[in-house]
């Protein structure tokens, strides 16, 4: 009687690792674009926060400032005399590009691997609360 040896053959083992390449060469570049599309929550949130808080300066001294360091104690680092500063995680860099007593206008700037979100890289925010992104749905996404 001939024994036949157990185990896999050399095709069967290369079908497994070309089925676990071709479901790997689908799934990495979805979760990729799923992360970019994350990101895109801290810079419309950083942008809000910083407008409430240009309101709230606003209320107190009659106009609103370009100094992000007037409108401090958001969570976020920045220098006392500045106009922009980076988000918590470093994704977005924030900017008050124009303040006066009639109204500001605040953008949010990709920066580091979030330059890769071809569709969003750069979002903006009047105080007349007109919202828009370099790309189309940026905010709703």
């Amino acid at each position: 009687m001939v024994r036949r040896a157990r185990g896999f053959t050399l095709i069967e083992v290369m079908i497994t690792l070309v089925i676990v390449a071709i479901l790997a060469g689908i799934a990495i570049p979805s979760y990729r674009n799923y992360v970019l599309r994350s990101h895109r929550i801290e810079a419309t949130s950083a942008l809000l926060k910083v407008a409430a808080a240009q309101e709230k300066f606003y209320l107190q001294n009659n106009t609103y400032t370009d100094n992000v360091g007037d409108v401090a104690g958001l969570g976020f680092s920045t220098d006392d005399d500045t106009t922009s500063f980076t988000t918590e995680n470093g994704w977005y860099t924030i900017t008050v590009t124009a303040a006066d007593n009639e109204g500001f206008t605040l953008t949010a700037e990709a920066e580091g691997d979030q330059v890769n979100d071809a569709d969003c890289t750069d979002f903006s925010l009047e105080s007349s609360g007109a919202k828009s992104a370099s790309g189309d749905g940026c905010w709703k996404k």
